[in-house]
């Protein structure tokens, strides 16, 4: 069992998600000034998605983390334009956020061979350029993961993330009584009868002062931009992460990952979310329910009694709220049930407001061809006057 904060941050450290990577496109090849010949363009260099791809295998698998893409053939009399210069390509996970060495978002791999160039070769040498080649852009990447999921759980340490997602879905997360049991992010698929399946991902616990990057910081936070929605799992006991932090008690815990995921970016708070009311199991765990769905239902009655630090903007409306026993099953059936109906509904929401932006580009787009000949006529009758 491991206790200590820095053995678990290298643990963590197993687990990559952003790799800094030094690319360069070809050089062009040379013309042929005597026949007015063109070089090749040189090679360029692309990030390409792969499903199976992890950025730790990508990092195994190329430790010096350079990239360059191949030459462009030289102009010859045999050839006097010549062949283009090999491409390059770097296999990347899908959820990758390309940016430059500024921070500036080059793209994203959003499915399996979504790809993007980072690097382009140099143009071969011709008759503009003296016919002398152009070198290659060279370029540093970052890469950036950001899980895709459809639903992403949030909670403070050991409020029973882990033991949840191997309740709902088929992953095998590591289970264990200490605090960080989730030392990397943690997917799962929740499988319905139809045959639907729900991602989930099980992210490092939050802890007070995540949004500055305090413990896992934005490690954690940042893969939650991606979710379509949360899961807040609290418990109905309350969070107490040591001996020497404050007591919370599950209506501070909601309060506290609000602030959290606010103070980060406000549109991740505003992502719908739904609350697992976790260890229902315990003794006195029904009294302690009523009283936090007291405290929700009436949030200005309370947070009076809490600093101001701790009361984000606005408090967190949860469409659904869950009484949950990762342990016994209690509620299981009923939370994927919630699940399901919160993202088909939010679905169909988006398919509408699609459509109706559609229906009107469609009508604004009659309207301008219809008018249009009228403005024509109105003019030639004037001039007819």
């Amino acid at each position: 069992m491991v206790h200590c904060g820095c053995v678990l941050f290298r643990k963590y450290g197993n687990f990559v998600d952003n790799l800094r990577l030094f690319t360069r496109g070809g050089s062009g090849g040379m013309g042929y000034p005597r026949l007015g010949g063109e070089g090749g363009k040189g090679g360029d260099v692309w990030v390409v998605a792969h499903k199976k791809m992890t950025l730790k295998q990508l990092k195994d698998k190329y430790p010096q983390k350079r990239f360059v893409a191949g030459e462009g053939a030289n102009s010859r009399v045999s050839a006097l334009k010549g062949s283009k210069g090999k491409d390059c390509e770097i296999p990347a996970p899908v959820g990758i956020s390309v940016t430059d060495e500024n921070g500036k978002i080059i793209g994203e791999l959003n499915k399996e061979q979504d790809r993007i160039l980072v690097a382009e070769g140099g143009l071969g040498g011709k008759f503009l350029t003296n016919f002398l080649p152009l070198k290659g852009q060279r370029r540093i990447i970052h890469l950036d993961l950001k899980l895709i999921a459809d639903v992403g759980l949030v909670g403070f340490p050991n409020a029973g993330k882990s033991s949840l997602l191997s309740k709902i879905s088929h992953a095998k997360p590591a289970v264990a009584d200490y605090a960080f049991t989730t030392l990397q992010p943690e997917l799962g698929k929740i499988m319905y009868k139809d045959f639907k399946q729900i991602l989930v991902a099980d992210l490092p616990g939050l802890i007070e002062g995540a949004h500055v990057n305090k413990g896992m910081g934005h490690k954690f936070l940042k893969h939650v931009e991606r979710t379509k929605q949360l899961l807040f799992v609290v418990d109905v006991s309350g969070f107490q992460l040591s001996s020497r932090t404050p007591y919370r008690t599950a209506f501070e815990t909601v309060l506290l990952l609000t602030k959290e995921l606010e103070l980060y970016d406000e549109e991740v708070r505003a992502k719908p979310a739904l609350l697992a009311v976790n260890k229902m199991d315990l003794p006195d765990a029904q009294n302690k329910f009523h009283e936090l769905m007291n405290q929700l239902q009436n949030p200005k009655d309370f947070l009076h009694l809490f600093q101001s630090k701790m009361i984000p903007e606005r408090t967190m409306e949860f469409e659904h709220i869950i009484p949950i026993s990762a342990v016994t099953g209690e509620g299981i059936d009923e939370l994927k049930n919630c699940i399901r109906k919160s993202l088909d509904e939010h679905a169909d929401r988006e398919n509408d407001a699609y459509h109706k932006k559609q229906f009107l580009n469609l009508q604004i787009s009659n309207t301008v061809s219809h008018s249009e000949p009228l403005s024509r006529n109105a003019v030639t009758s004037s001039r007819m006057d």
